[in-house]
């Protein structure tokens, strides 16, 4: 047990009530994690785990980043909620600076990506009734893609094994081929509003769109009438070592979601589109009732300022080339990793075995938080403000689970 100032935390009781009390809606690991300091968190035992996992890209700063704790708490004893009926000024302000850094013309502010995503489908679809009519309705996402948990979102999202269940889905969604244009254009009907895209698909396993692919969806859209949605949630907010993935590529969206890093850990999401798009949305046509409120937009302000200050995009550039560069040295030395993918700091490798969980294991009992997608391929997201020093601790341990396993050369 670890004494955490108000009391002491019983790992195994945790688990129990939360088996007792708690929906069983994640395979959890019997870890009680209770407190954060930069790269680092402990358990409810007083272990010292290093995180390259940030909580699934959110702890941009790392954990309890001093700046970034005190606008929260500073902005709590002001003043945490008021509705949207009423003026925000930090709203404006956060807008003010996602549209200067996106070149986008306006934000709407909610509590998720998935909430992001719903509002950016939305939009498409009432965008496009007023400018085209009503059989313009139909979003075309990709295979592999990853847009969020609620129905609609859900449909969005090109595997069908978060489907399952959850039918009948949301009509006017179409799946095609990630990075397969010819496929992309086939599919686009008298019917389709939008295109919705990740520049790099993370949730199947950290799929970069090839380089000349998004330029193409980008001509694509603009010689069909179409309105080009990019899910930046994970990408977006440095964690390719751009402000957003898409500038990778040299295009600009329409409509554009961002989540996780947002608000460096609390919650907060915001669709950005341009003026065309946006006047689609009225008075009435989308809310939220947490969305944009003062405690959210104070966390996600200071969030941007210190990126900013401590240059923290430049750092996910250089240190996500060491990252990946670290991970082909320990691919050399193994036959079991077929490959390694990254751009910036979210990279992973694909193992030629189904054992990625055992290894994620392995390197979880030695202190080092990173995350198996499915059976064969280990991801890393790292909190931007992640060093050499960290990257080599965390191959070292990653090689030591490797060997647990008994597949080492």
């Amino acid at each position: 047990m670890l004494a955490t100032g108000q009391e002491s935390i019983d790992t195994q009781a945790v688990i129990q009530m939360d088996a007792d009390y708690v929906m069983h809606t994640f395979n959890r690991q019997p870890v009680v994690f209770v407190r954060g300091e930069g790269m680092k968190v402990w358990d409810a035992e007083g272990r010292e785990y290093l995180d390259f996992l940030a909580g699934i890209a959110v702890n941009g700063l790392g954990h309890c980043h001093p700046r970034l704790v005190s606008a929260i708490s500073e902005q709590a004893r002001t003043l945490m909620h008021v509705c949207n009926l009423y003026y925000v000024p930090q709203q404006p302000e956060l807008a003010k600076r996602l549209v200067e850094l996106s070149g986008l013309d306006k934000a709407f502010f909610c509590n998720s990506g998935a909430e992001a995503n719903e509002a950016a489908i939305k939009l498409a679809r009432k965008w496009a009734k007023e400018a085209h009519g009503p059989k313009r309705y139909e979003i075309i996402t990709a295979e592999g893609s990853f847009h969020g948990r609620t129905l609609c979102t859900v449909t969005a999202t090109g595997q069908p094994k978060y489907h399952q269940g959850f039918e009948p889905l949301v009509p006017g969604f179409k799946y095609v081929p990630f990075n397969d244009s010819r496929a992309l254009e086939a599919a686009v009907t008298e019917h389709t509003c939008a295109i919705m895209l990740e520049p790099v698909q993370g949730e199947s396993g950290v799929h970069p769109a090839s380089p000349d692919y998004l330029a193409g969806v980008r001509e694509l859209c603009d010689e069909k009438g179409l309105l080009l949605i990019l899910d930046e949630i994970q990408t977006g907010l440095g964690r390719t070592g751009r402000w957003f993935g898409h500038e990778h590529y040299g295009i600009k969206p329409d409509i554009m979601t961002l989540a996780k890093t947002l608000g460096g850990g609390f919650p907060i999401g915001a669709c950005l589109a341009t003026d065309d798009a946006a006047k689609a949305f009225k008075p009435g046509s989308h809310a939220s009732t947490f969305g944009g409120n003062p405690l959210a937009c104070a966390a996600a302000l200071a969030t941007l300022h210190i990126m900013e200050q401590e240059r923290l995009i430049e750092n996910a550039a250089d240190m996500g080339a060491y990252l990946v560069e670290a991970l082909e040295e320990l691919k050399a030395r193994r036959d079991d990793i077929v490959e390694v993918r990254g751009v910036g700091l979210m990279a992973a490798i694909e193992l030629s075995r189904d054992y990625a969980p055992a290894v994620a294991a392995g390197c979880l009992w030695r202190g080092l938080i990173v995350n198996p997608l499915g059976q064969n391929v280990i991801r890393f997201l790292p909190p931007l403000i992640v060093g050499k020093e960290h990257v080599d601790s965390a191959i070292r341990i990653l090689s030591d689970a490797f060997s647990e396993t008994g597949q080492a050369n």
